[in-house]
């Protein structure tokens, strides 16, 4: 988008407790800088603010719209303000000049200016945020499932030769059932010290268990009614579905084609040529999430679906293994997104 001499454009720098904002017109000229506090009336603040500057104001380009702005980000939007995610400063150019607020905040207004920031932040308003949520929260459970399942290895390992002898052969399942019916006694030596902490951490295991369960039943409802689509491709589950979901998020405008969602998820191929050697390098970038949904889904397919074992068995006769399995990445992003966004499309109407 071309900017205009008397467009004002707003560069915001945000923290926890304060926003920073930066003005500058449409030949970048600074207008002025403002510092706003976290809060609906310091939101209020900076759009009265931006008004009152001689000129036009449509567009904003805001630091963290998915952490620390993601409030200010809302109440823009609401006003009809356009909002464009920007990155946090080059770090070349903040050697140069140094770091402050309201230099991050002008830099930020700059990158809008220029066209380097163009990206849309998402939508975190709908059944997408909703999903988000509660898939955040069951990862968290299940880590502290796990690490609690391995807390209870690890003390069996060391624990005295009787409830050694007694625990050892059994399975995580197993180990945790056991040791939750335990009637424990006054903590006086290892051994019942041993046992109170396999008690309580079998019946941390449980609890945990029993709000996955609760968390899974709530995240396929939802995915069920918003992503059935995509839930039909084989090797897609519901933990597949949420990952994916969530890195398009709810404004499929963002991701304006298969292209940008394969470099979303990590799997376009980088360019790595020089000279007469033209070559292709793994892509580190993106998110991980959806890579390793990705990389999941392949696994299956490259096991069970005749269609994918056959593309395989083409691309390795002049590629190796892994080249042919990033191909496969590659291929699978191709056909999920089609997938993902016949079902997101109609969120929009």
């Amino acid at each position: 988008m071309q900017a205009r001499p008397d467009e004002i454009i707003i560069g915001i720098d945000t923290h926890a407790d304060s926003h920073t904002a930066a003005a500058i017109n449409g030949i970048g000229q600074v207008q002025g800088t403002l510092e706003i506090v976290t809060t609906t009336a310091g939101y209020r603040q900076l759009v009265a603010w931006a008004r009152s500057i001689d000129g036009t104001w449509e567009r904003a380009g805001v630091e963290g719209t998915g952490a620390y702005g993601a409030g200010l980000c809302r109440h823009l939007q609401s006003e009809g303000i356009e909002v464009i995610e920007v990155d946090r400063p080059n770090r070349q150019r903040r050697r140069r000049r140094g770091k402050s607020d309201p230099t991050d905040a002008e830099a930020a207004a700059r990158a809008v200016l220029s066209g380097d920031a163009t990206t849309v932040p998402k939508d975190r308003t709908g059944v997408v945020e909703t999903i988000r949520i509660l898939h955040l929260t069951r990862r968290s459970a299940m880590k502290a499932r796990t690490q609690a399942g391995n807390q209870m290895k690890d003390l069996v390992l060391t624990a005295p030769e009787g409830l050694r002898a007694e625990l050892r052969g059994l399975s995580t399942r197993q180990r945790v059932r056991l040791c939750a019916t335990w009637q424990l006694e006054p903590v006086t030596d290892p051994t019942t010290a041993t046992r109170r902490a396999l008690h309580d951490l079998a019946c941390r295991w449980l609890t945990l268990h029993d709000e996955i369960s609760y968390l899974d039943k709530d995240l396929k409802r939802l995915l069920d009614a918003t992503v059935p689509t995509l839930l039909a491709e084989s090797g897609v589950g519901t933990e597949v579905a949420a990952k994916l979901l969530i890195a398009a998020g709810e404004n499929p405008e963002r991701i304006h084609s298969e292209a940008a969602f394969a470099a979303l998820c990590g799997t376009s191929p980088v360019e790595h040529s020089s000279g007469k050697e033209d070559h292709r390098r793994l892509n580190r970038g993106g998110n991980r999430q959806a890579n390793n949904a990705l990389h999941v889904v392949a696994l299956h397919r490259a096991r069970t679906c005749p269609e994918s074992r056959a593309y395989l068995a083409k691309v390795q006769q002049r590629k190796t293994q892994r080249a042919a399995n990033r191909c496969l990445k590659r291929a699978l992003a191709r056909r999920l997104y089609h997938a993902l966004m016949a079902d997101l499309r109609p969120l929009l109407t």
